[in-house]
């Protein structure tokens, strides 16, 4: 159950990954437009370690892949599908540790996550979401192809804030356009 690109390999996590997952999730920047609170403790990295461990990205419900650096085995950051009940559509997400951010990871892991659920898995539509202000995971979702779909004004309170929350989605015929 692995995925490899020219630079990557997205695997499966496992309990040694707990203390980088704990140390890029601790960073402010990394923190900011995401669901936690940075510092981001090495016990709630190991819990979130052994849920990730014990998914499937073939059923419903999270899949966290790790994005590990094939040059030196390195834990990047890590991509996340949410697959649906009718397993015809995924939400996805994606965190990428700040010492790897703009050199062209993200969009290599999202891209062959994508290609998987589109390609292996025969999903019919993947949505993102992000907060309005995150402008770099925006233009990544727009440059994967994504359609902005909406914008939901005042919808997430997160760290103390009302924050917009940009809609994005991909249909299946938009991705496999090219075949």
């Amino acid at each position: 159950m692995l995925i490899t690109t020219d630079r990557l390999l997205l695997r499966r996590f496992r309990a040694s990954d707990a203390p980088v997952l704990a140390g890029y999730r601790s960073d402010p920047e990394v923190a900011r437009y995401q669901s936690w609170d940075a510092p981001f403790p090495l016990l709630r990295a190991e819990t979130a370690v052994a849920n990730f461990m014990a998914s499937d990205p073939d059923k419903p419900g999270w899949f966290q892949y790790a994005i590990e650096r094939i040059a030196d085995k390195a834990l990047i950051g890590d991509v996340a599908v949410h697959l649906h009940e009718n397993l015809m559509q995924a939400e996805i997400g994606f965190t990428l540790a700040t010492a790897f951010q703009r050199q062209g990871y993200a969009f290599e892991a999202v891209h062959a996550v994508l290609d998987r659920l589109f390609r292996l898995q025969g999903l019919h539509k993947v949505a993102g979401e992000c907060d309005a202000r995150n402008l770099r995971s925006a233009g990544l979702l727009e440059r994967l192809g994504f359609t902005r779909e909406g914008r939901l004004r005042q919808q997430t309170f997160i760290k103390g804030e009302w924050t917009d929350d940009l809609i994005y989605g991909l249909l299946a015929g938009e991705w496999l356009k090219d075949e």
